[in-house]
């Protein structure tokens, strides 16, 4: 439903750009992917640089923030979308608990094993979105 963009970059470029980000993801285009899906959750991402993973404390921190997930893309992307004049709906799949929720180490491997075997259900709420639409 929202982020927070801790990368300390911006891709809005071309002098000064004041986008009205109160509704970054489209509220419309929400509604339809509940629609299409109910069981989908709605949350306020981070997005910070990576590469690494964060630390126990600093999900705290992000927490603490308003943070509900946290990620290495989106946000910049969606804010770049809505400088284009587009409507946007920002999908993330939570592939690992993060530093400090999760009882074992964090792994690369299991990020990438939960993509894949998001890969069904994510193709075939995207095909039902963009019918909708």
């Amino acid at each position: 439903s929202d982020h927070i963009n801790l990368t300390g970059h911006s891709p809005l470029r071309g002098g000064p750009n004041f986008i009205d980000m109160t509704n970054v993801y489209t509220p419309a285009l929400r509604q339809l992917a509940k629609s299409v899906d109910p069981s989908l959750g709605e949350g306020v991402l981070a997005q910070v640089p990576g590469p690494q993973y964060e630390t126990p404390v600093e999900v705290q921190m992000l927490r603490g923030l308003g943070a509900d997930m946290v990620g290495m893309s989106v946000a910049l992307e969606a804010m770049a979308a809505r400088q284009a004049g587009m409507d946007v709906l920002g999908l993330s799949l939570i592939t690992n608990q993060a530093a400090g929720i999760s009882p074992n180490p964090l792994s690369h491997k299991e990020v990438l094993e939960a993509g894949v075997e998001a890969q069904p259900r994510v193709g075939s709420l995207l095909a039902k979105i963009l019918e909708q639409i």
